[in-house]
């Protein structure tokens, strides 16, 4: 089956909703999600969105607290443009219903990580989980936008690939329906690749089942750059505990006033950076890993209970409330934490309007590189790239000439038949996902990475010989993207000889001049 539309958009969360909004009165738009429109990492954001809303605080100061923590590599033009968008980003989502927390009738601002003034807007601590709902109501409204839910991407399709006469470009998608296991057909002259990063790549991850590296891989195999894969943020504070699933105590813990301990009490922080708890989160997370491994301990503690009840009531009720199903009461006892992967930092080459090295084809949110996040992405400054890069892309689609609609085939499996087993597809997951986190984690050496190395070639391997004789699954496309993307990774880091921001080389403790991005160019697609 073969669907037409003007836009495809591959991913269902901040990026992908707020683009699908902007073109919608404009453009027929298909939104395509592999599990549902809610199951994205942008409902999982705790914090909450970064702008310069306060007296006292101004465009500079924002622009650099981000060159700060970017540690040298944000690109000037990429912040300073999202920085000053923000405001107008804020004021969208209040237009769309979002109930962000104010105080005396004004938005009430927290302070975070990193930043040197109050101007976190958020909805208590469960500000991405607020945002969606709005969005996902609004899109369920809105005619225009078709959602096809339950839809995996295959790969984008290009006219090369096709051997079609011209331009290089984009034509469309192949994307796997998982209710009649069939691989559709999607033609657009134009597609946005909104489908998160790669934590599950990673053995512990704050991020969702779903955070795959799909649109990078896809991108990569399309012919793209990608730019910086090896700064992978890893959160500090990932709650520790053996029922709860990656669960992420947010930023503003600390932002108001957590303090880190050791088992007996004792603060560590002002032994690692005279910012402390308030130090960017790659620097609390080297130090939680650094006293972990020093003192043999499974976690450490984060310490919120010096504040009253009813301030953490207001302030982080589902923090509180997880914590108490699990026999912690925040405000008597400390919370157990351990650093966990959570952001892709690097990605898809883009430029201010989200366009990648394809034409007809953009990226935007974590799987894009658009130079705003650096060595080190500041905190509460996701949620906002996503905004105002979906603005961004969704004017210069809406300023584009018409495209004529290229045949398209569709996908031919006539090939391939069903897998007799799939434990290697399991095996090679949970394999992946163990090897990445001990030798390509927060702190990394040459042997570790050239370990990585070896072992990506063989699953790489293995893979391509299961994708080319049995008929495609999520599992399998997953698996695919997540080797594909942790190839990225190690390659990436293997070009960076310095420590910087995310990336911490032992072989290389100190940061070397001058300052460069990571680019890897593809073989001719």
């Amino acid at each position: 089956m073969t669907h037409d539309f003007d836009v495809l958009i591959v991913g269902s969360g901040l990026a992908g909703l707020s683009a699908a909004l902007h073109l919608a009165p404009t453009h027929r738009v298909a939104v395509i999600t592999k599990r549902s429109v809610s199951d994205g990492a942008s409902g999982w954001a705790q914090g909450g969105i970064a702008a310069v809303l306060a007296d006292g605080d101004s465009f500079d100061a924002h622009v650099q607290d981000t060159l700060v923590a970017g540690a040298g590599l944000c690109d000037l033009a990429a912040t300073r443009f999202v920085v000053e968008n923000a405001p107008g980003a804020i004021a969208w989502l209040r237009a769309l219903g979002v109930p962000f927390s104010l105080e005396d009738g004004e938005l009430h601002l927290t302070r975070e990580g990193g930043h040197g003034a109050r101007r976190i807007a958020h909805v208590t601590d469960a500000t991405g989980a607020a945002v969606q709902r709005t969005l996902i109501d609004v899109v369920r409204q809105t005619p225009g936008v078709t959602l096809f839910e339950q839809h995996t991407l295959v790969d984008v399709i290009t006219a090369r690939k096709l051997g079609l006469p011209g331009a290089q470009r984009c034509l469309g998608l192949y994307a796997l329906d998982d209710a009649t296991d069939e691989v559709l057909t999607f033609r657009a002259p134009q597609t946005i690749l909104a489908t998160g990063g790669a934590g599950k790549v990673y053995l512990y991850t704050t991020n969702p089942d779903t955070a795959t590296g799909d649109g990078i891989a896809a991108a990569w195999r399309a012919g793209c750059r990608v730019g910086n894969m090896e700064f992978i943020q890893f959160h500090p504070t990932c709650l520790y505990h053996p029922h709860a699933k990656s669960y992420l105590i947010s930023e503003a813990v600390r932002g108001e006033g957590g303090q880190l301990k050791l088992p007996d009490g004792t603060r560590f922080m002002l032994d690692h950076d005279a910012r402390a708890e308030l130090a960017p989160r790659d620097v609390v997370a080297r130090a939680i890993d650094f006293e972990m491994k020093k003192r043999g301990l499974d976690c450490v503690l984060l310490d919120i209970s010096h504040q009253s009840p009813a301030f953490l009531h207001e302030h982080f009720p589902n923090i509180l409330a997880k914590c108490a199903e699990l026999g912690i009461d925040i405000t008597t006892q400390p919370i157990p934490v351990v650093p966990a992967a959570h952001y892709t930092c690097g990605g898809v080459l883009t430029d201010l309007a989200g366009r990648t090295d394809l034409p007809g084809l953009f990226a935007v949110g974590e799987t894009a590189c658009t130079g705003l996040h650096g060595a080190n992405r500041l905190a509460s400054n996701s949620l906002l790239e996503c905004m105002v890069f979906a603005q961004a892309a969704a004017q210069a689609i809406g300023a584009a000439p018409a495209a004529p609609a290229a045949k398209v085939p569709r996908w031919d499996d006539s090939r391939v038949t069903d897998a007799d087993e799939c434990v290697v597809i399991s095996h090679n997951w949970d394999e992946l996902r163990r090897f990445m986190w001990d030798y390509v984690g927060i702190v990394r050496t040459n042997k570790r990475l050239e370990r990585a190395a070896h072992r990506i070639t063989l699953l790489q391997a293995e893979i391509q010989e299961f994708y080319a004789n049995f008929h495609v699954t999520r599992d399998l496309l997953e698996l695919r993207n997540l080797v594909q993307v942790a190839d990225l990774i190690v390659r990436s880091a293997q070009l960076r000889r310095e420590s910087r921001g995310l990336h911490f080389s032992r072989d290389y403790p100190d940061m070397a001049a001058p300052a460069a991005a990571t680019i890897l160019v593809p073989p001719v697609a």
